[in-house]
C-alpha cells in the first residue's frame, strides 16, 4: 500500500466564476492583477474582452465566464485577472482570465479528483481535467490548454449577427454596433 506522503499530489489555484468555484494548474498561473482598463479589439470573439498592458506587455483578457458559455462577468470589487502562460503556435504566450474572485491554493492528491461527468456541470467535460471533492464542495478543475485552444476561441466566432446570443464585436458608445446609432 503506498503511504499519504509518496501518493503524486498536485496544486492548483482556485477562483470564482459566476458562484460555482474553479481551478487551474498553479504551475500555469503567473500572476494575479487587479482589474483595471481593457482596450476593446474589433472583430474578436466575444469572450475577448480586450487587452491590457502589464508592465509594458500586451496581453489579451478573455471573460472566462463567457467562455464556457455563462453571462458575463459583472465587475465587482473583488473581479481580478488570473494571468495564466499557455502554448499557442508553440511559442509561451501570456493570457489574462477575467474572474469574480481568486480562491485559495489547493493541494490535491489523485484520489481527490474525479472523473469529469459526462453530464450536470456547466461546462465541456473535454475541458475539464476532473472535479476535486473539497469536503461537500466540489471544484472544477479546467484543462487551460484546451479551453484557451485557438480552436476554441475561433469557435467563438461562430456566433453570426443573425445570432441572437452574438454580441457586436465592437460597439459604439451606447452599446449599438457600430453604425447604428452613432450618426443621424
Amino acid at each position: 500500500m503506498i503511504s499519504q506522503a509518496s501518493r503524486p499530489v498536485s496544486q492548483y489555484i482556485s477562483f470564482l466564476i459566476a458562484g460555482d468555484e474553479y481551478a487551474v494548474n498553479i504551475l500555469r498561473a503567473r500572476e494575479i492583477v487587479e482589474h483595471g482598463a481593457t482596450s476593446r479589439v474589433p472583430m474578436m470573439p466575444a469572450c475577448i474582452v480586450g487587452a491590457m498592458n502589464l508592465r509594458g506587455r500586451v496581453v489579451p483578457v478573455i471573460d472566462l465566464a463567457v467562455k464556457l458559455g455563462l453571462p458575463p462577468t459583472e465587475v465587482s470589487r473583488w473581479t481580478c485577472v488570473l494571468i495564466v502562460e499557455i502554448e499557442l503556435d508553440g511559442e509561451d504566450t501570456r493570457l489574462g482570465l477575467l474572474i469574480d474572485a481568486v480562491g485559495d491554493v489547493l493541494t490535491l492528491s489523485e484520489d481527490e479528483i474525479e472523473p469529469a461527468p459526462r453530464f450536470g456541470a456547466p461546462v465541456r467535460t473535454d475541458e475539464l481535467l476532473g472535479m476535486a471533492k473539497m469536503g461537500d464542495k466540489l471544484v472544477m478543475l479546467l484543462d487551460i490548454d484546451r479551453v484557451l485552444s485557438p480552436a476554441e476561441l475561433l469557435a467563438s466566432t461562430a456566433l453570426g449577427p443573425s445570432d441572437p446570443r452574438a454580441s457586436p464585436a465592437l460597439s459604439g458608445s451606447h452599446g449599438a454596433p457600430v453604425g447604428e446609432g452613432d450618426w443621424p
